[in-house]
């Protein structure tokens, strides 16, 4: 008997993290979210969450996602088969044509019940798991030298074995932040550094030459996002391997970046890529280029991260050190478990779906008005 989608409820949360947190420039102190739960109509549930950035504009702030998906697509969904994700992806697309993250929440709930009515893993729905413990990346903000070799240890004591330097409070504020992590870590973790945008490619260039000596394991976003020229040169000029970041948002996009030589490496999230199937088949893309994928994105709930988690298992050609670190930075869960990557590695969790539920009363305390 073919299951029907009975009911779709979508909750808007705000999550409060352990502290003020800035990136690109913004600085935030909770993350709008948006989580989904699907039920099919022999009772299987699926969930997701979705948590656009900081920077994100209308319309695409969690509060504009929750009426999306509420008022367009709930409507237009419940009674369709929610295995069929090719069939929903499509109906998805035409209804948000300016919103990807809203069908993404959806796709990735339905991707979750169709694992769950097949009693399995998301990873082992998505094709088996060719990893089965994955590696987490630490982060070390735009902080003081020995504010940020401080960091850096208390990362590498933790477990973790790589971390992301945020750079872009000038270049020689920069180079003195990275030369103080790595003497405080050694060669016993692999560096990256991240720019968010707040670099062009020459300034980028002269970071590069500052701390080409410190064996970066990449540089994030080196130019503005449609630059593709600009993060080519800085990939043949400075010493560097680049990774594009902002550059990618879709799978046009990825491919965009390939055909410029642009990149390295390359990260998106699932919702960046605009749903789980998608992302797959993106990260299908990426391995026939020949470029690692690093996976994840900053400040997701436990659903989001654990559905990055897994998809990232699904593929050999994940970089170790997935950046879906979202649990880490805020001060609860939405789960009825909270999921603890705090050692800087776990090892896969069992099915079936996410291996998840929701915690009603945590929704009710962390709605967002």
């Amino acid at each position: 008997m073919t299951q029907k989608i009975e009911r779709l409820e979508v909750f808007g949360v705000a999550m409060p993290l352990i502290g003020t947190f800035t990136s690109a420039g913004v600085s935030k102190q909770a993350t709008k979210c948006v989580v989904v739960r699907l039920t099919a109509s022999d009772g299987t549930i699926g969930i997701s969450s979705v948590e656009p950035s900081a920077v994100t504009k209308s319309p695409g702030t969690a509060a504009e996602l929750a009426v999306a998906i509420r008022d367009r697509i709930a409507p237009a969904v419940v009674g369709l088969d929610p295995t069929n994700i090719n069939h929903l992806i499509q109906v998805l697309d035409e209804l948000t044509p300016t919103q990807p993250g809203a069908a993404a929440a959806v796709e990735m709930a339905c991707v979750e019940l169709a694992s769950r009515m097949h009693g399995v893993a998301l990873y082992t729905y998505l094709g088996g798991a060719a990893q089965t413990e994955v590696l987490f990346n630490g982060w070390i903000g735009e902080l003081p030298p020995d504010e940020a070799a401080a960091e850096a240890r208390r990362w590498l004591k933790a477990g973790f074995r790589s971390a992301k330097i945020k750079v872009g409070s000038g270049v020689e504020k920069d180079h003195d932040r990275v030369a103080a992590v790595r003497d405080a870590v050694g060669n016993a973790m692999k560096l990256r550094m991240d720019a968010n945008l707040q670099y062009d490619a020459d300034t980028s260039l002269k970071l590069c030459r500052l701390v080409k000596k410190y064996d970066m394991q990449l540089f994030e976003q080196p130019a503005h996002l449609r630059d593709l020229a600009g993060l080519a040169r800085v990939r043949r000029e400075g010493g560097i391997p680049v990774m594009a970041d902002e550059s990618v948002s879709d799978h046009a996009s990825l491919i965009a970046v390939i055909k410029a030589d642009a990149a390295d490496f390359v990260k998106f999230g699932i919702k960046q890529a605009g749903g789980i199937l998608r992302a797959s088949r993106m990260l299908a893309t990426a391995q026939a280029a020949g470029i690692p994928v690093v996976i994840g994105h900053g400040f997701g709930l436990d659903p989001s991260t654990l559905a990055e988690i897994m998809l990232a298992a699904s593929s050999r050609n994940v970089l170790p050190g997935l950046e879906c670190v979202g649990p880490l930075k805020v001060k609860d869960t939405v789960a009825t478990t909270r999921l603890d990557i705090s050692s800087g590695s776990m090892s896969l969790p069992g099915g079936p779906g996410l291996g998840i539920s929701l915690d009603e009363s945590k929704l009710e305390q962390y709605r967002l008005q």
